[in-house]
């Protein structure tokens, strides 16, 4: 008896031995400091040795976009900590409506050579309505989350909808300017024998919405094949279970693509009715490369300073 008590006790401190051991082995997440930081920003040095060597001049945009990345990101992370704290609806679609104004305006004024009359507004609302409807109601029901305006995970799906779909829209607008300025001998040969303004408009149309979608469509194709989305990754890093972190992302994945298709949808149609108006006719100077004031301003400004920085260095 003496005997088979201690064999249950060795097997038994076996048992658990081998369950520490599988406990110890578990990832465990490593606190960061700005050290760390530091050390992965000086891969942006191989970056500026390429443009350097090859004389891209990327130099000036590779720093001020690195200082941009370290400085937005690091106010972006102390807001969320106050609104994850705050964990109130007013607070949350406060802070999602004012990254929506933000995408717009990167969307009409950064992102893109040409726009339109009113580009701005269509963009802003286009933007506002796609985002927001899938995001709610993926968040509620694809998500299960209850209420569907929780911080933790409704800003960060907003903010990958958002970021998506301003892409998109940017690169459909694009076309469809610059289509509606080249091919314009075609399009009044169109309307002058009597098409309406959407048969006109229509191949610009179709063709910028089928432009703009190619990415998320050949994303989607390589996902998990070549590629582990930065969603999926962050979430395994982050100590989810890999099959839940799969889910999520696959489930993002498809709400970034309906948002995607009802923004560049509603913007390209904002786009044909207003360079061809209500009387059947091409409108091209509503299409400008002009700004408003403010960022005329700020690129006057930001180029004085460049050039009194190179006058310097050359004295």
């Amino acid at each position: 008896m003496n005997f088979i008590n201690l064999m249950s006790i060795s097997s038994l401190l076996a048992t658990n031995n081998i369950e520490n051991v599988e406990i110890s082995d578990k990832p465990k997440n490593v606190p960061l400091h700005w050290s760390n930081v530091g050390v992965a920003s000086s891969f942006i040095l191989i970056n500026g040795f390429i443009s350097f060597w090859l004389n891209l001049r990327l130099e000036k945009s590779l720093f001020i976009s690195s200082i941009r990345c370290l400085v937005q990101l690091t106010i972006m992370g102390l807001i969320l900590e106050d609104v994850f704290k705050a964990r109130h609806p007013f607070v949350v679609m406060t802070m999602i409506f004012v990254l929506i104004f933000l995408a717009a305006n990167e969307v009409s004024y950064n992102k893109s050579r040409k726009r339109h009359t009113g580009m701005f507004f269509s963009v802003l609302v286009s933007l506002t309505l796609s985002t927001l409807t899938i995001g709610i109601i993926g968040s509620r029901y694809a998500l299960s989350q209850v209420p569907f305006w929780e911080p933790q995970v409704f800003i960060p799906t907003m903010g990958m909808l958002l970021g998506n779909c301003m892409s998109t829209v940017a690169v459909g607008n694009s076309y469809a300017l610059g289509q509606f300025s080249e091919q314009r001998e075609n399009i009044e040969m169109y309307l002058a024998f009597g098409a309406s303004r959407w048969e006109a408009g229509r191949p610009v149309a179709v063709e910028a919405i089928r432009l703009a979608m190619l990415p998320i469509i050949n994303s989607m194709s390589i996902i998990g094949l070549i590629s582990i989305p930065g969603m999926m990754t962050g979430q395994i890093i982050g100590g989810a279970p890999i099959m839940d972190a799969v889910k999520y992302q696959q489930i993002i994945m498809f709400m970034i693509s309906a948002s995607s298709a009802l923004g560049v949808l509603t913007t390209i149609c904002v786009c044909v009715f207003t360079c061809i108006d209500g009387s059947h006719r091409l409108r091209t100077e509503r299409i400008t490369k002009s700004k408003p004031w403010i960022y005329a301003k700020k690129d006057d400004l930001i180029s004085g300073i460049r050039n009194s920085l190179c006058c310097g260095k050359s004295k």
